[in-house]
């Protein structure tokens, strides 16, 4: 019986990866070089160093160094803007209410620090709605290793095998079957030609189909 749901946050709440794409290809056009979605990809969902970190990338592209004390500011207050334009992602708040309603604890594992998760969820009034964040603050390694996950459940009590992770991304499905959770894979526009074969189910949205029925697919299994 599942007794948990827990949450990503960058791409399954709110849409911030295509957003943070799109202000890096724009940093890095203006130095007259080219990202690309397969690289910036393997970042996606993890620690930004962890496989692939566009701030060497593009030091290596020019052969020279780049002034990041004036650049990091100006992307963060770019990323951020756009952002904030952004609406809560289809299916997220019912998934929330109906976890309520139907008994299930709820938290977050995030890859990123708590002062941008806690900041938007505030914003966006959903942060009581979670029992317990875990952001990349917590732990030693995030996603793909399964910490955020395993500490999430730790709170919530409850026993990986009785718990769904809600992931957008490659790594963040690593996580969560690296914990021993139940996974269900809701890939964006710059996720969706990831390979997310080792969820346990797939959604086009979480608006798709109600949390119940969701549920009771994953219980058969």
């Amino acid at each position: 019986m599942i007794e948990a749901l827990v949450f990503d946050f960058d791409g399954l709440i709110l849409e911030t990866e295509q957003l943070d794409f799109q202000v890096w290809k724009e940093l890095y056009k203006s130095y007259n070089v080219e990202l690309s979605l397969n690289d910036f990809s393997r970042c996606i969902g993890a620690g930004r160093d962890h496989f692939f970190n566009p701030h060497s990338d593009l030091e290596t592209k020019l052969g020279h160094p780049v002034n990041w004390d004036e650049e990091n500011p100006k992307r963060s207050k770019r990323v951020y803007e756009l952002v904030l334009q952004q609406p809560v992602l289809p299916g997220v708040k019912t998934y929330l209410e109906d976890a309520k309603k139907l008994g299930i604890r709820v938290g977050l594992a995030s890859s990123s620090p708590h002062d941008w998760v806690d900041g938007h969820l505030t914003r966006l009034g959903l942060i009581e709605y979670f029992e317990t964040i875990k952001c990349a603050d917590d732990v030693q390694e995030t996603k793909p290793d399964p910490s955020l996950y395993l500490e999430a459940l730790r709170v919530l009590n409850t026993q990986p095998q009785k718990a769904i992770a809600l992931e957008d991304s490659q790594n963040g499905v690593t996580a969560a079957k690296n914990a021993g959770m139940l996974c269900v894979a809701v890939p964006t526009a710059v996720t969706r030609h990831m390979n997310l074969a080792h969820a346990d189910y797939c959604l086009n949205s979480l608006a798709e189909l109600p949390l119940e029925k969701l549920i009771k697919i994953l219980e058969k299994q």
